[in-house]
């Protein structure tokens, strides 16, 4: 059985809305039809994996619905299926950012395809393929384990424990952000840095630091560099989620 909720978004149940629920709740998905309306959405929010907005006779939900959508779904890193006509999908593909829907079903919708594929999407979900990545690097194995911990809920999180091996771990592996321990023996944070930049496989990577040191001329030292920006090692887990957060939310892509 996948682990999965499912909102079906519609302005009312229809028998084709019902027949699709049906063909996906037979692979194990808990699914809740929900009616257009911000409340209702809202009110069924709480664990869903996956949204799917169906319209049915040339009806399509208000701007302000989309608009609600959109902030949930780039919020929780969720995406969205679409079926119905194909003028009314393109019309809603206007009006959210592409890269929140994960496909597309045109009527008359093919009922196995449309099944296989949210199974395909929650599979995908719950092994953090949509996640975002992270690779923490540091030589305090302590450290590691605890921020590993903090973040891997949320995302897909690698430890290196030297700089030379998270340049090596990189030849092979994409990663949408580093957290680079400022102080390392060896090769130190800046030293990565550096080599990162020189890499056009890299140097497009964004750099956070992560330094212990949070007095006036270290913390310029820190920023001198140009990172992405820096933490302090003191931070607590909340605080480094949401930063994190904030972080992605401003750089959506």
């Amino acid at each position: 059985m996948l682990d999965s909720k499912i909102i079906f978004i519609g302005e009312k149940e229809s028998f084709i809305s019902r027949v699709l629920i049906k063909k996906v709740q037979d692979s194990g998905n808990a699914v809740s039809f929900v009616p257009w309306t911000i409340n209702d959405i809202n009110a069924n929010l709480e664990g869903t994996s996956l949204f799917v907005l169906f319209m049915d006779d040339e009806n399509r939900p208000r701007d302000e619905v989309m608009h609600f959508l959109t902030d949930v779904m780039e919020e929780k890193g969720i995406q969205m299926i679409l079926a119905g006509d194909q003028h009314d999908i393109n019309v809603i593909m206007d009006k959210i950012p592409g890269e929140l829907i994960y496909r597309t079903f045109p009527r008359p919708i093919d009922n196995a395809a449309f099944s296989e594929t949210v199974d395909e999407y929650i599979r995908k979900a719950n092994t953090g393929e949509f996640r975002k990545s992270i690779l923490i690097v540091d030589d305090d194995p302590q450290y590691l384990t605890m921020i590993r911990e903090w973040l891997k809920g949320t995302y897909k999180v690698t430890m290196a424990n030297s700089g030379l091996q998270a340049i090596k771990w990189l030849g092979k592996n994409k990663v949408d952000l580093i957290l680079l321990d400022y102080e390392m023996p060896v090769t130190s944070g800046p030293q990565v840095l550096e080599m990162l930049r020189s890499e056009p496989e890299t140097k497009s990577i964004p750099v956070m630091f992560l330094t212990g040191k949070g007095d006036k001329n270290s913390v310029m030292a820190v920023l001198a560099l140009s990172p992405e920006g820096y933490f302090l090692k003191g931070i607590e887990k909340d605080e480094l989620l949401e930063k994190l957060n904030d972080y992605f939310m401003l750089h959506k892509g």
